[in-house]
Formats: C-alpha cells, sequence, structure tokens
C-alpha cells in the first residue's frame, strides 16, 4: 500500500495583496509560505463558486511559495468574506460594497526594529489590528521598510568581510553567488520571522496589502550612495538581491512575472496602479532607478502623463511615493546633523528628498506635472509618504490648485531623536514659497499647535459620501486627535 505523504505545514500566510477592482468584483491574492512539497487544497472564498486552484510559484531551501489569485463580488454594502482550505484554517475580510466609501490605513517601517525596540515586541501592530476591528480597513498601504534591510545584511559574513577590505578591492570585487544566497537566505528567513509574529500575521491575513518599497529595504541611505560605492558590483547585487525578496514577498510575485496592476511594461521598477471608481491609487516606485542625481529614468517620466489619465474619471487620487513630495527644507540642518554622533542616517535621509538640491529640478517638473493634471481633469491629489519617522502633513497652494502630502509615522521602529523633531518642527513653522505663485504652509494641530508628530503611530483614511478624505493619525501614548480633512 502506497505510503500517503503528509500534509504541508504552513510557515507564513497568508499573505493578502490587492489586485485591483474590475466590474463589481475585488481581485485578491493570497500567498502561502509552505514547508514540504505536497500541493496544497483549493482555497474556498465565500461569495465564490469554484474552488481556487493554487499556483506555484518557486522554492527555497525546501520551501515551497504558494499563491492563490481569485475575484469576490461585490455587494450593495460591505460584506465580511471568509476565506480558507476545506479542513484546515480560514480568515475573514471586509470586502467593500459597490456604494461602500473606501477606508484605509497607512504603515510605515513595519518591519524596521531600532536598537530600542525589542525584535519581538511587534511595534504597534496588536494596535492597529485591534483598530481594524472597529475601522474595517478595505485597504492596507505600506510606504516602505516592510523588511529591515540593514539587519538583512548584518547577517551575510561575506558582505560584513567585502565592508572590512579597502575602497579600491571593495570596487573590484565580483558579487559572488555565495553572497547572493546569504543575502536572499537572510532575506527570506527574517521576512518569515518578522511576519510570522501573531498580531503582523493577522494583519496582513485581513486586510489586503498595497506595498511600496523604499531604501530601508536595502540598506539606509541606499538612495545617498556615493557614486562609487553605489555602481560596485557588490553594491548593485545587494539591491538585486533585495528586489528578488521584495517581489516575493511584497508583490506576491516573481520578478519576471508581476501582476497585472504592475503598470511598467519593462517590469523594472514596481509602481502599481489601483483606479477604483471615484478614488486611485498610484503607488510610484521611486527606489528601483532612484540614483543621487535623479528620482526617475527618463523612461518612467516618458510613461507617466499616461499613468495620470488613467485616472482622469477619479475625484481624488492617492499617489504614494517612497520619499515626500512636499518637506520642509532643511537648509543647514542636514550638514549640521551629519556631524552629531548616530545622526549619519538620519542626515541622508534629510538630503535624500525630492525638494534636496540634487533632485529639486525633478521635483519642479513632477509639481507641473501634476498640478497641471489636477487642473485639467477636477482631480485632487493627495501625495502619502513615510517622513523619516514623523508625521504630519503640508499643503502647497496656487494656481488654483491645493494639494496635500501627509506623512506617515514610523509602525515599529523608533521615531528620530527629540532633537531632530524639535528642528523639525522649526522648519515647518516657516512658511515657503517653493514655485511662483505657490505657499507651501505646514498648518499646526489645532488640539495642540504642534505641527510634526513624533511618536511611533499610523494613519488611517477615510473617504465620506462627499468625496472628502478624513486624515487621522494614531501616536503612540498619545490621546490628541490629529486629523485633517481633505
Amino acid at each position: 500500500m502506497a505510503r500517503r505523504r503528509a500534509e504541508p505545514s504552513i510557515l507564513l500566510g497568508p499573505i493578502l495583496y490587492f489586485r485591483g477592482e474590475q466590474r463589481d468584483r475585488w481581485w485578491l491574492s493570497a500567498l502561502f509560505v509552505l514547508d514540504g512539497e505536497v500541493e496544497p487544497d483549493d482555497l474556498r472564498v465565500d461569495g465564490v463558486t469554484l474552488p481556487v486552484p493554487p499556483r506555484h510559484l518557486t522554492v527555497w531551501r525546501h520551501r515551497h511559495i504558494w499563491r492563490f489569485d481569485f475575484a469576490v463580488p461585490r455587494g450593495v454594502q460591505d460584506t465580511d468574506v471568509a476565506y480558507g482550505f476545506p479542513d484546515g484554517p480560514s480568515w475573514n475580510i471586509v470586502v467593500p460594497g459597490r456604494f461602500s466609501c473606501p477606508r484605509l490605513a497607512f504603515v510605515c517601517g513595519g518591519g524596521t526594529i531600532g536598537s530600542t525596540v525589542e525584535a519581538g515586541s511587534g511595534g504597534l501592530w496588536p494596535a492597529l489590528l485591534a483598530r481594524h476591528a472597529t475601522e474595517r480597513h478595505h485597504l492596507l498601504l505600506h510606504g516602505g521598510g516592510q523588511i529591515d534591510g540593514n539587519a538583512v545584511a548584518a547577517e551575510s559574513p561575506r558582505l560584513a568581510a567585502w565592508r572590512g577590505q579597502s575602497e579600491r578591492s571593495r570596487a573590484s570585487q565580483p558579487f559572488s553567488p555565495a553572497m547572493a544566497e546569504e543575502l536572499m537566505t537572510a532575506g527570506f528567513d527574517r521576512t518569515l520571522r518578522q511576519w510570522g509574529q501573531s498580531s503582523v500575521a493577522q494583519t496582513l491575513a485581513s486586510i489586503p496589502s498595497v506595498m511600496l518599497w523604499d531604501d530601508a529595504d536595502i540598506l539606509d541611505g541606499w538612495g545617498n550612495l556615493p557614486d562609487a560605492e553605489a555602481l560596485s558590483k557588490v553594491m548593485r547585487g545587494i539591491g538585486m538581491a533585495a528586489r528578488r525578496n521584495v517581489s516575493l514577498f511584497q508583490m506576491g510575485a516573481l520578478t519576471e512575472s508581476p501582476p497585472d496592476c504592475a503598470w511598467d511594461p519593462a517590469r523594472t521598477t514596481l509602481t502599481q496602479g489601483f483606479p477604483m471608481g471615484e478614488t486611485g491609487v498610484l503607488a510610484l516606485d521611486t527606489r528601483t532607478e532612484r540614483t543621487r542625481g535623479r528620482m526617475l529614468s527618463d523612461r518612467i517620466w516618458a510613461m507617466l502623463p499616461g499613468w495620470l489619465d488613467r485616472f482622469q474619471d477619479c475625484r481624488h487620487l492617492i499617489l504614494m511615493t517612497g520619499t515626500p513630495l512636499l518637506f520642509p527644507t532643511g537648509g543647514g540642518l542636514g550638514r549640521l546633523t551629519a556631524w552629531l554622533p548616530g545622526m549619519a542616517g538620519q542626515a541622508r535621509r534629510m538630503t535624500d528628498q525630492w525638494r534636496s538640491p540634487g533632485h529639486h529640478a525633478e521635483w519642479e517638473r513632477f509639481m507641473e506635472l501634476l498640478t497641471g493634471f489636477s487642473r485639467r481633469t477636477g482631480c485632487r491629489i493627495t501625495a502619502l509618504s513615510g517622513g523619516g519617522g514623523l508625521g504630519g502633513r503640508m499643503v502647497l497652494r496656487g494656481g488654483g490648485v491645493e494639494l496635500w502630502q501627509l506623512l506617515g509615522p514610523t509602525l515599529t521602529a523608533p521615531p528620530p531623536t527629540r532633537w531632530v523633531a524639535e528642528a523639525m518642527e522649526r522648519l515647518a513653522a516657516r512658511g515657503e514659497s517653493p514655485l511662483p505663485g505657490h505657499s507651501l504652509d505646514t498648518p499646526p494641530f489645532p488640539e495642540n499647535g504642534r505641527r510634526i508628530v513624533a511618536k511611533r503611530g499610523w494613519l488611517s483614511l477615510a473617504f465620506d459620501g462627499k468625496g472628502q478624505l478624513h486624515a487621522r493619525w494614531t501616536s503612540e501614548g498619545d490621546e490628541t486627535r490629529y486629523a485633517q480633512a481633505i
């Protein structure tokens, strides 16, 4: 009698990804990492008539990655939908109704663990999961730092040996297959550990995600490395290894086979777009092709107008970028920060912004494109980005357009030091005129007069029936209701 093989065990998952709205269906994918070669059972989903078959993506060190793709019919109002295996575990999600107003949560640094935070603490993931029980988010947007790239790099002995060599030796050394395997294995294992924590796993299984990577997913300050170092074979290899794991876990796909919501036809960048009736989300990848001298390549610049036109029927576009479009200019603050002990990382972040001198011409070009699109179509644009651990908002007014920038604080890593927070508070109090006929302001929150939220937390976004966007910052240990209506 043939011996029956054991059923596979779930090492990670489900990780739920949003794939877009199509007619009256909500398209999703669920990713699992399983131990063993046995093909899992079909997935059962409420409202989906036929069982959903698994698709094998890849295997890494005997751990198999499977994905299930399915479309859930939408009712008039929100629907609680269960999905799971016939004889195994199941999970629940909230599918928005055809007439429901979108409810979103935005997190940054959800996988970045600082030295003052215990690696197993989960940061504010438990609080976010508890809030979801009452606010019932439709989507979870991630603005970067989903995995701790510094911690991944620290687990590679070969990379540590390379860093200990002279600058000349580092420049000439190739990126070896052994180093690539070390980094990919470290990234794979760390993702399983971090995302396998109970509150993180429950959240990722309950709210469909849209993830946008940035420097923290590779190495802190990656976009501001000196050219000689950034162009070295090893550094480029580090980026490619990180990109492989980011594609797999943050998009739920192989690099060479992205989902339809990935809009770059060359499969180079990880830009994703989601027109959803009157609301749109564009997660613009400003990491893949960024250098010290540019944010976007000429190829992406050529496609941007067409991408924006896909949202011309929307009333409101949420534009996600890895670094803020609107941010107080630091002046000499960045140079001073670079001299302070332990502040080199913060200095790099402050000099790698859209409005930094090296990117300012591109920023003006982008603002002209965005404001022109908004005037022509009537679609309001709100930019959504991480703020280097700081929360807050800025507004650009002029030329008949009002464009808001919302900054999300960090979810797990500690926020910047009090000194940096106070310095940014002072900078934010200054009004600016960055473009002719335009003003840039950072309004104080009426509750306490502060402009910057310098604590861990997250950002909730909800639209009302009139199309108005309501943003609310949740700040750790602070009951102040930081809010903004747009």
